[in-house]
């Protein structure tokens, strides 16, 4: 059969359906587009994780005045305490998990404090007899935080031991769930698209079928009679997964290149290039999911 005949039906087809087609488009856009921001999300995970996870230190905090800890029994951490816990840091036994250290004055936590919280009411209200004085250890394998802990937990003068990671963890978790949230959505969306197409098909087919009964009776094979059914829904498809794509494009290019990345230049993003690495796949899966829904629609239901 000529080209020119299958184009001519798909055109006459979508020109029928144009509502159920349009249908089509939006359920397929708003479905790829929340499976594309979970893949996305999920690569700003790997990204950040790959980033801050050689940056992270642990934090060996000091006992204050107030502090209630099994160490901080006899109050504040003293000079010899203090002495003690710095010798270890740089002793023979720790120093091949630590990759360098410094100590962090109850001043200088002040100072650190309000750079990080400077467009907060906070910043003025908290004082340096406030914060804890501590030890910022930088470890060679992060992994290995637990040899770390168990060797200053129970060191006089030491209150509590924390792990950077740990905070990272917390917020890595929420971006986790957000992403398989956008996956059940995506999901439900995509048996939509999928149904969607599926009474398409068939609505063009049953409006078709004086054509579809005339070229039987001539001896059309079955893939002639399919072919310009399937290329509807693919094509639908294809539009659908070709504005999730642009739409996933423009939200990375504008709200994270050229706003996020320039407001948080210490932080890792995701760029348009995962963007191209991710269109395709949204692109194939939305081809894919059409054309099968097409033919199992015409075989099964019209016998087509």
């Amino acid at each position: 059969m000529k080209l020119g005949f299958i184009l001519g039906e798909v055109g006459s087809g979508l020109r029928r359906n144009l509502s159920m087609v349009v249908s089509v488009v939006l359920v397929t856009f708003i479905s790829l587009t929340f499976v594309g921001t979970a893949a996305l999300m999920q690569m700003q995970i790997t990204q950040m994780k790959g980033y801050w996870y050689d940056k992270v230190q642990v934090a060996i905090y000091l006992c204050g005045e107030h502090n209630e800890g099994t160490n901080c029994a006899e109050g504040a951490v003293t000079e010899g305490q203090r002495g003690e816990i710095e010798s270890m840091l740089g002793s023979a036994a720790v120093k091949p998990y630590v990759e360098n250290f410094e100590y962090e004055s109850k001043e200088q936590a002040l100072t650190h404090f309000r750079e990080q919280f400077e467009n907060s009411s906070m910043s003025e209200t908290v004082t340096a007899d406030q914060l804890p004085e501590s030890f910022r250890v930088s470890l060679v394998d992060p992994e290995k935080y637990q040899i770390i802990k168990e060797l200053f937990s129970s060191m006089d003068g030491v209150d509590v031991v924390v792990d950077q990671r740990e905070l990272l963890e917390k917020i890595f978790s929420i971006i986790n769930i957000a992403s398989f949230v956008a996956i059940g959505i995506a999901g439900v969306m995509i048996l939509c698209a999928v149904l969607l197409v599926g009474t398409t098909i068939r609505l063009s087919a049953y409006l078709r079928r004086r054509e579809t009964g005339i070229m039987r009776l001539v001896g059309a094979s079955k893939s002639s009679l399919q072919l310009p059914f399937v290329l509807e829904g693919v094509i639908s498809a294809l539009i659908g997964a070709l504005l999730a794509s642009g739409v996933l494009w423009a939200a990375v290019r504008f709200l994270i290149d050229d706003k996020l990345a320039l407001d948080y230049k210490d932080t890792a993003f995701i760029s348009t290039g995962e963007v191209f690495m991710v269109a395709p796949w949204l692109i194939l899966l939305g081809v894919v999911l059409a054309g099968v829904s097409s033919l199992v629609t015409l075989r099964r239901y019209l016998k087509v």
